[in-house]
């Protein structure tokens, strides 16, 4: 089946997550992304762990389908190979440290003479301008200014995420954006510049928030993994040592969940909980009730009920769950990818589709294609040989 980007070529200059992200999803839709790596080491992401056959769980995630080419871009023969390669590129990306693109010559406006079709696409932590340009941004850092550690965690001790949710966000507008672009190329022939900044994609996530404080009002307060103003609407221990998530929504939701789940239709009229105002103030009695009923059930059991009632309702899952989740398994959502160490098992992209099927191609060893990406741009052995004995590849 034909891909939406089928014939696209996209040259990469990315390391650890945010362009990677955002690449990697393009070549699920069938771009040829060929990544820049530095000779020997490559990614430096390569490096964060050896979890996955001996290779890094962050690499795995976001480069399968790519082609790897080495090139020190210090090397003046090196930075050639790139700009050939550019000649023929539709779509370039690029997280370095703030300047070093345009320091290089690989800024839009440096490129958009020689290359009026090109999109480029540059993400940072704080974009291009204003006064935070210059900064280092890595993903904590970014959580931190964009108020998310400031509305998530307990009281006591603000929390991360347990993800790199500021470079997933950066990444995930980085490839709207060029998708977008591409389409604009189709509509005016020309390519464009996108910038993308880490602190203004988490920044847009953090919209609601950002409103309940509007104009000085008390910002959400950190309540853990609880709702911070319905009740009960949160996680609850269980008796064989489970974690049940729940939420509910309304005063009809609180009376079933009363009858089913705590199987005691008078708590729905108790004047202590009987609006979710007062369920949210006297939080704590309540939920000594709710344990209370659950210490005496399994998971299933609580689930059984909150399903009955039907309450809305969750497992809290760890990883090994979540491998094995059942309904991701009825679905069809594992394919097989290689890696430089062996096959692994890789989750389909979100998003079926009728039409055609995601590209699921191995993830690259270090510099697997230099040599193939260089005979294709006319480059014989022995010029190759020399490129490598120079150190530019």
């Amino acid at each position: 089946m034909t891909r939406p980007l089928d014939g696209i070529t996209v040259v990469s200059l990315e390391h650890a997550i945010a362009a990677p992200f955002c690449t990697r999803q393009l070549a699920d839709l069938g771009a040829r992304v060929i990544k820049v790596e530095r000779p020997g080491v490559g990614d430096f992401a390569r490096a964060y762990d050896t979890r996955v056959r001996g290779e890094a769980s962050h690499f795995v995630w976001t480069n399968r389908s790519k082609e790897s080419l080495t090139l020190d871009l210090k090397n003046p023969d090196a930075l050639a190979v790139l700009l050939r390669l550019l000649e023929k590129a539709d779509v370039l990306v690029q997280n370095l440290a703030p300047g070093a693109a345009a320091r290089m010559g690989l800024s839009f406006d440096a490129l958009k003479a020689a290359h009026p079709k090109l999109i480029v696409c540059d993400i940072s932590g704080y974009g291009e301008d204003g006064p935070y340009r210059d900064k280092k941004a890595y993903d904590l850092l970014i959580q931190s200014e964009a108020g998310f550690l400031s509305v998530t965690g307990t009281p006591e001790t603000p929390a991360k995420a347990g993800n790199s949710v500021a470079d997933i966000a950066a990444g995930m507008y980085a490839y709207t954006s060029v998708l977008s672009a591409l389409l604009l190329r189709g509509r005016t022939g020309q390519g464009s510049h996108i910038d993308v900044s880490m602190l203004e994609s988490l920044a847009e996530w953090m919209s609601y928030p950002m409103y309940y404080a509007f104009d000085g009002a008390p910002p959400p307060p950190r309540t853990g993994a609880s709702h911070a103003s319905i009740y009960p609407y949160g996680p609850f221990a269980v008796g064989d040592g489970g974690t049940v998530m729940l939420g509910l929504q309304n005063e009809r939701e609180w009376k079933l969940f009363c009858e089913v789940a705590l199987q005691d239709a008078a708590l729905a009229t108790d004047p202590r909980f009987d609006s979710n105002a007062r369920r949210n103030e006297n939080r704590e009695a309540l939920k000594a009730i709710i344990l209370e009923t659950f210490a005496a059930l399994t998971t299933a059991e609580v689930l059984a009920r909150l399903d009955a009632a039907p309450i809305a309702n969750a497992r809290m899952n760890d990883m090994a769950g979540l491998w094995a989740h059942p309904q991701l398994a009825a679905r069809g959502r594992w394919a097989t990818v290689g890696s430089p160490g062996g096959d692994i098992a890789a989750l389909l992209p979100p998003g079926r589709s009728n039409a055609f099927d995601y590209r699921m191609d191995a993830v690259p060893a270090v510099g697997a294609h230099t040599d193939a990406i260089l005979h294709e741009l006319g480059h014989g052995d022995a010029a190759i040989a020399a490129l490598r004995e120079a150190g530019a590849i």
